[in-house]
């Protein structure tokens, strides 16, 4: 009787063990988690705003605000940087004037009387195209220098340009789509040279005219300098010249620069020497920018 009844124990505890490990545990939820800094960033409103840019990785200050037509001095005043060096991936930063303000460079277009220039002779060359790459990087010392200096950059000192003795091409009509006061703007080419290089969206922002090391180079219209130094990586001794609210022009690879910030220039009035600053050769790019964005010189310039 006793051996039975442990039978019948045994066998109740072993089925007791079996039912135990057929069943199935519950499984904690799996739960995906984001990180809030991205998704922040990524919900401002303000991203969706042209008046805004968000700032991405290997941005200077300096090339934002040439990106959008403005002086990188409007954007510190705009935004409260008590440091422009020091801006970070994500920060968002207002690029165009608050309240419908203008900004500091300038209210209108410039319209002074045509001036004449010195046309020295260019050899022919072979076609090349672009800004190259940079020979040395941007860094933020080099932008502390540009302010602290007022923005002539490293630059190597000049002469006093040579008194005019010819006279200056006629202007080509201005583009159909241009902003109110665009259409007064006289342009002409910066300088003498074969073009090696055509505008080319995407690959090519400007026009390459190729010259003689120290050949003149002329502001292509009335404006006032926005920008004279080298702290934009890819374009070597650089003037800018804003010539209305909406236009701007950019001389690029200069060997030496002659005007200053803030200095109004005439129409074919000497700014630089053609050089190969941050080149691979002796030329001049030439941009033209509405609205902070490339557009085709030919489309300004008299045909020639």
């Amino acid at each position: 009787m006793i051996k039975k009844s442990n039978i019948l124990l045994c066998s109740i505890t072993l089925a007791a063990l079996l039912s135990g490990c057929g069943t199935t545990g519950v499984q904690a939820p799996v739960v995906e988690r984001h990180p809030s800094g991205s998704s922040a960033a990524a919900s401002d409103p303000r991203d969706r705003d042209p008046a805004y840019y968000t700032v991405k990785r290997g941005d200077t200050l300096l090339r934002i605000a040439l990106e959008h037509g403005q002086n990188y001095r409007d954007l510190v005043a705009w935004n409260d940087l008590s440091n422009p060096n020091d801006i970070k991936v994500d920060q968002v930063l207002r690029v165009l004037p608050p309240n419908g303000d203008t900004g500091g460079a300038q209210t209108s277009a410039i319209v002074m009387p045509p001036v004449t220039e010195v046309k020295p002779a260019a050899p022919a060359v072979p076609k090349k195209t672009g800004p190259r790459g940079e020979k040395r990087a941007y860094s933020d010392a080099t932008l502390a220098e540009l302010r602290a200096d007022g923005g002539n950059g490293d630059v190597k000192p000049a002469p006093a340009p040579a008194p005019a003795v010819t006279t200056a091409p006629a202007a080509a009509a201005a583009p159909a789509a241009s902003a109110p006061g665009d259409e007064k703007i006289s342009w002409m080419w910066p300088s003498e040279g074969k073009v090696i290089g055509t505008f080319d969206e995407g690959k090519n922002k400007g026009v390459d005219i190729a010259g003689k090391a120290g050949q003149q180079v002329v502001a292509a219209g009335a404006g006032k300098v926005m920008y004279a130094g080298s702290g934009i990586r890819g374009y070597g001794n650089l003037v800018i010249v804003k010539h209305s609210n909406s236009l701007l022009s950019a001389y690029a690879h200069n060997r030496s620069i002659l005007v200053k910030e803030g200095q109004n220039v005439n129409k074919g009035q000497a700014i630089a020497e053609m050089g190969d600053s941050d080149a691979d050769r002796v030329k001049l790019h030439f941009e033209i920018r509405q609205q902070g964005k490339p557009v085709d010189p030919s489309k300004f310039l008299p045909n020639r």
